[in-house]
């Protein structure tokens, strides 16, 4: 079993309310439907199954217009099962099929299939499912909104509230309160009619927020298609695992970029939802529905320049709500109060770590008092916050500044993060270097060999060096950080670059 733990950016400008109210909302409706749907599913089910008996048995009874669409419903989402009730040849299905079977009187058939509506209308009208839930045979105008909200167990609601919280904080804090709204609601109908098409004629209730959530995993493959997702594989190992250690479980962790992980998702329910289709109790062409919906609005959202005035809506009103002190502290600035703003600052960086003004103002007060130590270390600040923000040139701007002014080495995160945003430019020359550096600063560091490894992959995938690859991977296997958990991916990388050393390719390259 998979699961997502966190990806890279657990981080938001402002609490991300309204995905809070959506997760809050999800459990109080649970914590309030959950009994009366389980208490009211069984006689509900079976008065529909003693209606399509009775239909299926005597198809020269007259029907009530609920008993129609029920079973015109049945028929055309399961054929193949109707025609083998039809069948006088079949076994008997249950006691109320042995008693039909030997009912004779039309008359008494007649009031028996007008019995049954009555029962079948007055269930339907106090049902939840029947009333909010989303049916495609004959969906409600209300429940393409309230069945986005109902879920059929505990695991169901968790499992869609967790998703909900990964993908939809981030998606949040770029489109803000109510861009990000408005798609989710949309989202979950979109989901729903998809399914719908997918399934017409279906009578089983669909519910539950992952249509929606789906869509957001969409839009979060748009929008952050290079975040690396954090995953735990957990699978059921052995009973000898289980009296060795009492845990028959075990866990591996790895980190997957969401370019591949989420498409190999999306495959995975395109697969489910084509062999399973309508027999599935889970809903996977809405799954399907929701992905494609997101991601394609989330192209739109971005190249249509909606994204960017919601964006800088968000940063006018943190701007807004940050004035005060921060003029403030510019006012003392101005009237040599350097003293006084600096403590100002402090103390409002310490409750705002992630306000790039406020630590550029720090940076002019350090250089008006000549701290150089105190300036460098703002500056580091501030490169990690334009990292983080993906200002990529504005960080290497602090970089080129960090060092010009006797800063020995970037810390070994940030530095890795550079190097990143060096090949996301596509600079590789610029990333290859850069991870070099890292590399033997830090040689003890974990980051020293992620960089190393870094390093031996441009060189060889992007610049076609592969006798520097292999003298990097080859150092890498010989170095003194632990890596049993990178060695295999070393031995490839060897394994790749010998490889390319040897093709035609290569040696004419070499003899020129």
């Amino acid at each position: 079993m998979l699961i997502p733990i966190k990806h890279e950016n657990m981080a938001a400008r402002r609490w991300p309310v309204v995905t809070l109210a959506l997760i809050a909302i999800n459990t109080v409706v649970f914590l309030f439907t959950t009994m009366s749907m389980h208490d009211e599913a069984p006689q509900l089910g079976e008065v529909k199954s003693d209606i399509l008996i009775l239909a299926a048995v005597h198809p020269e009874l007259k029907m009530h217009p609920e008993e129609e669409r029920l079973v015109e419903g049945f028929k055309k989402s399961h054929p193949d099962q109707w025609k083998q009730v039809q069948s006088p040849y079949r076994d008997v299905i249950n006691a109320y099929d042995a008693k039909i079977k030997l009912m004779e009187d039309p008359d008494k058939l007649q009031e028996e299939m007008d019995s049954l509506n009555e029962q079948y209308v007055k269930l339907s009208s106090t049902s939840i499912t029947e009333q909010y839930a989303f049916i495609p045979s004959h969906p409600s105008a209300l429940s393409y909104l309230t069945a986005n909200f109902l879920h059929g167990g505990w695991m169901h609601l968790i499992g869609n509230m967790w998703f909900l919280w990964l993908a939809g904080f981030v998606l949040e804090d770029v489109w803000g309160r109510w861009l990000y709204s408005a798609f989710y609601l949309i989202a979950g109908a979109a989901a729903l009619q998809f399914h719908a098409w997918l399934n017409p004629g279906s009578i089983t209730p669909t519910l539950g927020a992952s249509g929606a959530v789906a869509a957001l995993m969409g839009a979060f493959l748009v929008r952050f298609p290079k975040m690396k997702i954090e995953m735990a594989w957990i699978w059921w190992f052995s009973m000898l695992r289980l009296l060795r250690t009492g845990n028959p479980f075990r866990l591996w962790r790895f980190k997957a970029s969401a370019y591949w992980l989420l498409p190999l998702w999306l495959g995975v329910e395109i697969l489910y939802g084509t062999l399973f289709g309508s027999i599935s109790s889970v809903a996977h062409w809405a799954h399907v529905g929701g992905f494609v919906f997101g991601a394609l609005a989330a192209v739109a959202i971005r190249y249509s320049g909606i994204e960017q005035k919601a964006n800088k809506a968000i940063e006018e009103e943190l701007a807004w709500t940050n004035d005060a002190e921060l003029e403030q502290a510019s006012s003392m600035m101005e009237h040599g109060q350097l003293p006084d703003a600096q403590a100002l600052l402090s103390s409002y960086v310490a409750s705002n770590p992630n306000s790039l003004d406020a630590w550029a103002l720090l940076r002019q007060i350090y250089t008006r008092q000549s701290d150089t130590k105190s300036y460098l270390d703002a500056t580091v600040k501030t490169c990690a916050l334009h990292l983080k923000a993906h200002q990529i040139e504005a960080a290497f701007q602090d970089y080129a500044e960090f060092i010009d002014n006797g800063g020995g080495k970037m810390p070994a995160t940030t530095w890795l993060e550079l190097c990143k945003g060096a090949e996301e430019m596509q600079e590789f020359e610029r990333a290859f270097a850069e991870y070099q550096e890292l590399a033997k600063a830090y040689p003890a560091e974990r980051q020293s060999l992620t960089a190393q490894l870094s390093a031996a992959r441009v060189c060889l995938k992007k610049l076609n060096r592969p006798k520097d690859a292999l003298a990097i991977y080859q150092a890498a296997a010989a170095s003194p950080v632990p890596h049993l958990d990178w060695e295999t991916l070393i031995q490839a990388g060897i394994k790749e670059a010998k490889a390319a050393l040897a093709s035609p390719n290569a040696k004419a390259a070499r003899a020129q």
